[in-house]
């Protein structure tokens, strides 16, 4: 039988206050039930980092379970693990017959709503496991397939290039459409979240979900940057990848010596005919629009006063 508290458990700052802050509501109080009534699901997090793992239990061990664990209630007197599957966890190897948890009547969505944020506030969540937890968030308070997602992302991500410019120095977490209610929604739980812009996520994190499988599986794992593992990536052989991945990760390679290895691992390749190195150098400039770069400007004059005497200089 479970045993009330008059009060909140544990620390003063808990997994529930940072749910409740993204969806307003009151802080709820705590109480203790049987570890043994509490039963695992699916949690959208699925690799748990074994060191940080066994720092927790050591915490546990001395201080106990500061924050309560997240449940919903089943039959029979038992409850779901909604949030908190480390510290579940922790206990459990620990020995402790009973854990403190905040009780919640949570329909399936809601659960899965609940678990997604509580995850992503965690600082020691690997980038893939975030970036898949943004998007199903997203999903969940857009009522949309998760399919649909990214493809609504990189619209929202070309039409501000088009209408800023992909170097305006806009920092606000704007969108293109403010008329849009999807896309006041994907403003919305990036606000929330606090972890990154809308456009920084399309733009860095997005690219993530494409690369190959060996890379996702270690950066699954917690054993590399995706720094390093988007350099990797391009490494296209699938044997020599694997290679040096196992190489990275067993010497610790620094993101340069990474990109040293990739690039000595590319096929020499024949320069481009000057005239068309210099047509496409040109579509780039005009692309860019370098010279409205003050820093670059003067640089870029030089260069053409340079070429300018090279073309009109006699043979």
């Amino acid at each position: 039988m479970a045993r009330k508290r008059e009060r909140p458990y544990g620390s003063d700052v808990t997994p529930v206050d940072s749910l409740d802050a993204l969806f307003g509501e009151e802080r709820p109080a705590a109480e203790l039930v049987r570890t043994s009534d509490i039963k695992t699901r699916t949690q959208p997090r699925r690799y748990f980092d074994p060191e940080k793992l066994e720092q927790l239990v050591q915490s546990v061990k001395q201080h106990g379970i500061l924050e309560p664990l997240l449940v919903r209630p089943l039959a029979d007197n038992q409850y779901e693990l909604v949030a908190g599957e480390r510290r579940y966890r922790a206990a459990a190897l620990v020995g402790l017959t009973e854990v403190p948890v905040v009780v919640r009547e949570l329909s399936d969505t809601e659960a899965l709503q609940l678990a997604l944020v509580e995850n992503l506030q965690r600082e020691d969540l690997n980038p893939v496991e975030e970036t898949e937890g943004i998007l199903q968030l997203l999903a969940l308070k857009l009522n949309l397939p998760l399919p649909e997602i990214p493809p609504l992302l990189y619209q929202m991500k070309n039409a501000f290039e088009k209408d800023l410019g992909k170097n305006s120095d806009v920092r606000d977490n704007v969108i293109p459409n403010p008329e849009s209610e999807a896309e006041q929604g994907v403003q919305s739980v990036f606000d929330k979240l606090r972890l990154m812009s809308w456009y920084s996520f399309t733009c860095n994190r997005l690219p993530l979900l494409r690369l190959p499988s060996d890379i996702l599986e270690v950066l699954h794992r917690g054993e590399i940057e995706y720094t390093k593992a988007k350099a990797l990536a391009q490494v296209k052989d699938e044997t020599e990848r694997r290679t040096l991945l196992e190489d990275a990760i067993a010497q610790s390679f620094s993101l340069t010596q990474i990109r040293e290895r990739v690039k000595a691992s590319k096929p020499a390749t024949e320069d481009a005919p000057l005239a068309s190195r210099l047509k496409t150098t040109y579509k780039k400039a005009q692309k860019s629009k370098v010279w409205n770069n003050p820093k670059k400007r003067k640089q870029l004059e030089k260069l053409l006063a340079q070429l300018e005497e090279l073309i009109d200089k006699e043979d």
